[in-house]
Order: structure tokens, then sequence, then C-alpha cells
């Protein structure tokens, strides 16, 4: 990877919801604008490593077009922050910890998913986890305005 080519990181909390619909509506965008990027999800915490996102999420996702079956859980490393150009946090207690962990010198631009969304910022991306299926799409709504906005920025890039 050309260490000025973006790479995008979504990180939240177990990274079976909110993360892993980020990183595929945004990998979905990013495909059908011929962008090619690293793009990847992980959660601050280390309860769900290895396993599938959520099957809410899931079928969410599988309902506007984009498969997140294939992938597992992993949590945030070190390495990460230099591997990374952009890490986007689902919430504020996510953003803070990704602050918290980040070594000194840190490649990545830290920032909330929405607050790539223009009258979104310094918003959060609610959890669905404990809500049933339309928590699930609003959650769906917010990451895919983001992964929209992401993109048109990243086209607009030289």
């Amino acid at each position: 990877m050309a260490a000025d080519r973006p790479a995008i990181l979504f990180v939240c909390l177990g990274n079976i919801c909110r993360s892993p619909l980020a990183e595929g509506a945004f990998r979905a965008r990013a495909t059908a604008a011929g962008l090619d990027l690293r793009i990847d999800s992980a959660g601050t915490g280390d309860w769900h490593v290895g396993r599938p996102p959520d099957p809410r999420a899931q079928a969410i996702a599988k309902a506007n077009g984009v498969d997140i079956g294939a992938l597992r859980a992993r949590q945030v490393h070190a390495d990460d922050f230099t591997r990374f150009s952009h890490i986007f946090a689902a919430d504020h207690t996510n953003l803070r910890d990704l602050r918290r962990l980040s070594p000194d010198p840190s490649r990545a631009e830290l920032a909330l998913v929405l607050d790539l969304v223009a009258g979104r910022q310094g918003e959060a991306v609610a959890d669905p986890y404990y809500g049933d299926a339309a928590d699930f799409a609003r959650s769906w709504a917010d990451v895919d305005a983001a992964a929209q906005a992401l993109v048109a920025r990243l086209q607009r890039l030289p």
C-alpha cells in the first residue's frame, strides 16, 4: 500500500454490529466507485473476537445488497494506528478509547463516523445491539450515509 493511499478502519465496541455494517457499506460504495482501498473494521473490546457479525446486522446489510457474513470480529491493535490513515469510531466512548490507545506517533486521523455527514458532526451511530430490526435499519442508514460522504470525499483527492 502506498504511504499516501487512504486506508480506512471503522471501530465500535464489539465489532459485530455498527463497525461491520460501516465496513460493508463503505466497501460496497468504494468498489462501485472504483476506489482501491484498504478497508477493515475492529472493536475496542475483545468479547466477540473471531465471531461473525450479529445475524441482525447481516440481515440488514443483505437487505441492502451487501454481504458481511464472511467478516470476523477483531480487536483494535496498536499497529492499526500506523496501517490506517483514517479510523472512524461509531460513538464518543469508542473515540475516547481510540485516543487513549493511540501510540505516538500515529498516522491515523481519528474521528466519529457521522463526522463525515453534513449536519451530523459530533453525533454517534446508535448501538442497535439491544434493539430490534428497526434499530439495525437506522444504524445501516447512518453508516451508509457516512460511506457515501466518504466516497465523495475520496473521489475529490488528487
